[in-house]
């Protein structure tokens, strides 16, 4: 008898090299206050941001655990290590002054050869930590600023920096955000100013190597007025045994008539804990363009949030999730239209193989001022075996009956009938089943920015659409 046909997991051999923590950094385990003081003062805070991160921690002691998704009992935040940086962790504007071990990390995952291709500036985050931060010349003679978020910090947009940070995420908004307000490290800032058109984009890349330890990297950019921007997020860790948390933040502040497209691959490792949260606030005439890529971590809770605070603003979310053996991908979106004659459109595929659990969750909310908006929303979900489960669950709240709004859902198995046919065509069994997995994502991957890392390209050109044996 023929033995069947399956989906292969993706192939995650190019992101498990990890490198020995002799010479890191780090703080004690858990969260306590000390060890709040203790980053502050490693990352010379100025003192509204010390006070921001013991308010923060305050909160998150006062804050339940979230009890409606996957099950994080695993998660003993008493065994994570919340600060970790390489001994020599002095960032540098040229790859060659980059330690000779973290520089062998990212050019194993292609970002030297990216940023010389097809990158307008590039950010490279291990652990705790930006090691290396540069933009082409010609990017920054525009007046684009792209830097770390802690030079940031302390240089001439301090005030900026105040004015904006974890005020689209405040720390009361749940648990995780309380958590990343008080232990946050790393990230990057963007500021595009009125009228300038980025044309290439800006990537950050974050790589968390060490075991038992969590990443809180924050992103804070800011599209003016009648700017564009392209924003590429990527994120990858090795495998451990011990659970790994990352709990980033990132905040988006797009402008009157400006353009803002962000991308992410998130292809973390199945001991992590992926709990990020996203948010952007888009002002009249402006539009948010989210393309995400979910498929690493043992659990995640991931929901890009738009606010469409101006009239006729707009945003689109894209997004394709692989949930494989041990994993729970709890993924989706929310959207808020504030404003007259705002739109939205939301298009996901999520694909589930060998146990794997993918659950789409989206809500769409209309406010009473928002007359003239319009909102679609299209989820599909294909499980490849009998084992797997898929779930949508959408959600409506629509104060005015001036708007238009829909939502569409189809859940399935591939189909033996579909094969059959594919088969009778002079088709292999394999090659009819990997087929149908490829064209089922086609539409939403073909969005993602991958023809410039080689990371992206292995996850989604070759791996996503499995190999058959």
């Amino acid at each position: 008898m023929k033995e069947k046909a399956e989906v292969k997991d993706i192939d995650r051999s190019l992101y498990d090299f990890r490198l020995e923590e002799k010479d890191a950094f780090k703080v004690k385990e858990g969260l306590t206050p000390e060890i709040v003081l203790q980053i502050s003062e490693e990352k010379n805070d100025p003192d509204w941001m010390r006070d921001f991160r013991l308010k923060s921690l305050e909160i998150y002691n006062k804050t339940e655990m979230p009890d409606w998704g996957p099950s994080i009992e695993g998660l003993n935040m008493d065994n994570i290590v919340t600060y970790v940086r390489p001994k020599d962790n002095k960032m540098v504007d040229s790859w060659d002054d980059v330690p000779e071990e973290i520089k062998d990390t990212f050019d194993k995952l292609g970002i030297p050869k990216a940023e010389r291709e097809s990158l307008a500036g590039v950010g490279a985050q291990f652990d705790s930590e930006l090691v290396y931060h540069n933009v082409k010349e010609e990017v920054a003679e525009q007046g684009v600023v792209y830097t770390d978020l802690e030079s940031a910090l302390h240089g001439e947009h301090a005030d900026m920096i105040e004015k904006h940070f974890m005020h689209l995420v405040p720390p009361t908004d749940h648990k995780f955000a309380a958590l990343h307000g008080a232990v946050w490290s790393g990230g990057s800032f963007v500021y595009v100013p009125p009228r300038v058109s980025v044309e290439i984009p800006l990537q950050s890349y974050f790589r968390l190597n060490a075991p038992g330890a969590g990443q809180f990297e924050h992103t804070l950019i800011i599209v003016d007025e009648g700017a564009d921007l392209h924003f590429i997020e990527g994120c990858s860790a090795p495998k451990y045994n011990v659970a790994n948390l990352h709990a980033g933040c990132v905040e988006l502040y797009v402008g009157k008539n400006a353009k803002l497209r962000y991308s992410t691959i998130e292809n973390w490792s199945k001991n992590m804990y992926n709990l990020n949260t996203k948010r952007a606030r888009v002002e009249e005439g402006g539009k948010v363009e989210w393309v995400s890529g979910s498929f690493g971590s043992h659990v995640s809770y991931l929901y890009p949030m738009s606010v469409l605070a101006g009239k006729g603003a707009r945003a689109e979310f894209t997004g394709v999730t692989f949930a494989g053996k041990g994993q729970n991908l709890d993924t989706g979106t929310k959207v808020v239209h504030s404003a007259p004659d705002t739109s939205s459109y939301i298009n996901t595929r999520s694909i589930s193989k060998d146990g794997g659990i993918s659950t789409f969750r989206s809500a769409v909310v209309v406010g009473k001022n928002a007359g003239g908006s319009k909102s679609a929303v299209s989820c599909q979900s294909l499980m490849v075996d009998d084992i797997s489960r898929s779930d949508t669950i959408p959600a409506m709240d629509i104060r005015t009956a001036e708007c238009d709004i829909g939502h569409e859902a189809k859940i399935g198995r591939i189909s033996d009938e579909t094969v059959f046919y594919l088969m009778s065509r002079g088709m292999s069994e394999e090659d009819a089943r990997a087929l149908i997995v490829s064209g089922f994502a086609d539409n939403v991957g073909k969005e993602l920015p991958l023809e410039y890392a080689v990371e992206m390209n292995n996850l989604i050109r070759m791996e996503m659409v499995g190999s058959i044996g």
